[in-house]
């Protein structure tokens, strides 16, 4: 490798800095019960794990902390140049449909350079579907099995 070549950044590198520029938040509805909201905090977990500094929050549409808006504007003060937003929402209803966009449009009037994607609602991929079908069908296992 010449020293020119040295020099060039990989396209490795511009994918992992195009990730860390990205903020994800997962939205989910929220509730008064704490516990309700350990699956949610384990999804964010999980990105952290298989992607280390991976910024990503957690966020809710009542009942608990923090907002969409609230979530999205702390990744942007922690150095997120994009925000993607991922709805853990099995069913596309009136929250997904009406509630969501206005928060969306919210934070992006709030933060107008910073692109702001909305994901599809979980319920709404494939992926999930047929994951879920799966549990339905395995034999009965204890989930912290």
């Amino acid at each position: 490798m010449n020293a020119m070549n040295s020099l060039k950044p990989s396209r490795h590198a511009d994918t992992e800095a195009e990730k860390a520029a990205s903020g994800i938040v997962l939205f989910a509805h929220g509730s008064r019960d704490p516990q309700w909201r350990l699956p949610i905090e384990a999804v964010a977990a999980d990105i952290r794990a298989r992607q280390p500094g991976a910024p990503v929050r957690c966020a809710y549409l009542e009942l608990c902390t923090p907002t969409l808006p609230e979530a999205a504007t702390d990744l942007i003060a922690a150095g997120a140049r994009r925000i993607r937003v991922f709805p853990l929402f099995l069913g596309v209803g009136k929250h997904a449909r009406e509630d969501l966009p206005l928060l969306v449009s919210q934070i992006r009037a709030a933060h107008p350079d910073v692109p702001v994607e909305l994901l599809p609602t979980a319920g709404e991929y494939a992926q999930l579907t047929s994951l879920m079908a799966d549990i339905a069908l395995s034999p009965a296992v204890p989930p912290s099995a």
